[in-house]
């Protein structure tokens, strides 16, 4: 059985991913709207996985024994400044989301909760990955600065993402 706490946090982290995804979806559109094909296709494929991941945590609550509970999300921002901005932001947006996966550890260790912390080991190590994957588009971007042409491959290169 789910322990209270530990379900608590975790109906909380499901509304964090799906925010996770809705704020993908909204950077996404900008990219559309931006005419970069690529680097939407790559936020529209992130979104999913941050549908996924909420899912990954409904299933465990229903595993469990639990109650989900869905939560109101807010709404994400819909203008970015740049192609750079936004991937600066999902970095930014990657590393708030570990340290929530971190505090979820935290409440499942206090409560003695092995198989939450087993799940969310999982959880710990995506997290490098999506931190990772964040920060060499961000380097990318970055190196590529003003420069259209430099960007336009780097936006080609995003939308391989998923192929």
């Amino acid at each position: 059985m789910l322990g209270q706490a530990v379900q608590d946090a975790i109906n909380e982290q499901i509304k964090n991913e799906l925010y996770s995804a809705y704020l993908y979806v909204s950077m996404s559109a900008f990219c559309e709207s931006g005419n970069y094909p690529g680097a939407a296709k790559w936020l529209t494929v992130q979104a999913k996985e941050e549908v996924g991941h909420a899912m990954k945590f409904y299933r465990y609550i229903h595993d469990r024994g639990g109650q989900v509970i869905l939560q109101a999300i807010n709404q994400p921002p819909t203008k970015f400044q740049s192609l750079l901005a936004i991937f600066q932001q999902a970095l930014e947006h990657e590393r708030k989301v570990t340290g929530m996966i971190n505090h979820l550890y935290e409440v499942a260790a206090k409560e003695n909760d092995y198989a939450t912390q087993v799940l969310l080991q999982w959880f710990i190590n995506e997290q490098v990955e999506e931190e990772r994957n964040a920060s060499q588009n961000v380097d990318q971007l970055t190196r590529a600065g003003d420069h259209l042409p430099v960007v336009l491959m780097v936006d080609a290169r995003l939308g391989e993402r998923g192929k």
